[in-house]
């Protein structure tokens, strides 16, 4: 009987540690795919600011988010790579970067919605990289999320600034 309830007891543990496991599992492959689809994203709209804007100060924020958005990214995909993390591939990242891009309505100015959106997709940015280095479970997830975010906040910080520039310019 007691040999019994030992092997259920382990049985019971093996199966606890395996879900949690793949619980950790799981929250990482959807931090490396939600942040991976957050900086596509990033880029894209970049990229259309590039091609939409006629002010300096637009571009020269636009270019640093496709070098800085582009570094992140490839980083991040090193390192769900070295962690076996199965990484969603790069059309259906695209289409949840799409999903996040801007959508200018007729009549507004594009500066001015450009830094409005960068704004909220910062701020979106910077809580799932919070919330990651408060509970995600992987440590190396965890520095990396953790090393980021000055990045992002300083990305925040421009992007109000733009934001207050541009306000209400038509």
């Amino acid at each position: 009987m007691i040999r019994q309830s030992r092997a259920f007891l382990a049985g019971a543990l093996a199966l606890l540690f395996a879900f949690a496991s793949s619980q950790a599992l799981a929250q990482a492959e959807s931090f490396v795919d939600d942040a991976s689809a957050k900086g596509m994203a990033e880029i894209e709209t970049a990229r259309l600011a590039l091609e939409k804007s006629q002010a300096q100060d637009i571009k020269d924020f636009a270019n640093r988010m496709v070098e800085d958005h582009t570094q992140a990214n490839q980083t991040l995909a090193q390192l769900a790579s070295e962690k076996n993390l199965e990484m969603s591939d790069r059309a259906m990242l695209m289409d949840k970067a799409k999903a996040m891009i801007l959508q200018l309505r007729d009549g507004e100015n594009f500066d001015e919605a450009y830094a409005n959106n960068q704004v909220v997709a910062h701020e979106q940015t910077i809580e799932l990289y919070r919330e990651y280095v408060k509970s995600g479970e992987n440590p190396d997830l965890k520095q990396y999320a953790e090393s980021t975010l000055p990045k992002l906040e300083e990305h925040l910080k421009m992007a109000k600034e733009l934001q207050t520039k541009y306000a209400g310019k038509n």
